[in-house]
């Protein structure tokens, strides 16, 4: 099995972290998304979103998206659980890493779209929506700081793939100019934590 990326993308990360903290190996396999190579026929056939990351099973199937990609190891591979290991902290996960995505990492892809530019080829740019994105995702990190107040992780002591997702997504936040500062000194301390752990180096 393969599986399609682009290394500088946060969702592809998300996977590689993910992974790595299962210790699988993986093949990947490189794409031009800015050069559209993720919009070929060949790749449409297999990836029908284009979106990355996807991957491609050793009959064929391809499984797209980030989160489904990693449901797909962790029932190969239960241990160490990263969806939850109780009832209540599977709901947990769900929860926080479904807010995570709603209200970070989607307007923070829309600054990203709309602020810098990016896509400009296949997309029509609004700079007011990508500014208005931007206050969005800075106003989402008030939040979770406040969270972050009494608890290690997302989901209290237990590290998931909700803290993959927004650890993915912070980092990658810079290119819309958002970067962790002294304002969130509690969300600046997880993510010293999660940041350590060997895995954030996949």
């Amino acid at each position: 099995m393969k599986i399609y990326e682009a290394r500088v993308a946060p969702n592809p990360r998300r996977v590689r972290i993910f992974l790595a903290e299962k210790g699988i190996d993986m093949q990947y396999v490189e794409l031009d998304v800015m050069g559209g190579e993720n919009l070929s026929p060949a790749l449409r056939a297999k990836n029908p979103s284009t979106k990355v990351p996807f991957l491609e099973l050793d009959d064929g199937t391809c499984i797209g998206e980030s989160v489904a990609i990693c449901r797909y190891f962790e029932e190969l591979q239960p241990e160490p659980p990263l969806f939850g290991r109780t009832p209540l902290e599977k709901a947990q996960v769900e929860m926080w890493n479904r807010q995570v995505e709603f209200f970070f990492i989607q307007p923070l892809m829309f600054a990203v779209q709309h602020g810098a530019g990016i896509f400009k080829d296949r997309m029509t740019p609004i700079p007011v929506w990508g500014e208005e994105s931007a206050k969005n995702a800075r106003a989402y990190l008030d939040q979770l700081d406040r969270h972050l107040t009494n608890n290690s992780y997302l989901v209290g002591d237990y590290f998931s793939v909700a803290d993959i997702s927004l650890l993915c997504a912070v980092d990658f936040a810079k290119v819309a100019k958002i970067r962790l500062s002294d304002e969130w000194p509690h969300l600046q301390l997880w993510h010293q934590l999660v940041s350590g752990r060997p895995s954030a180096q996949a």
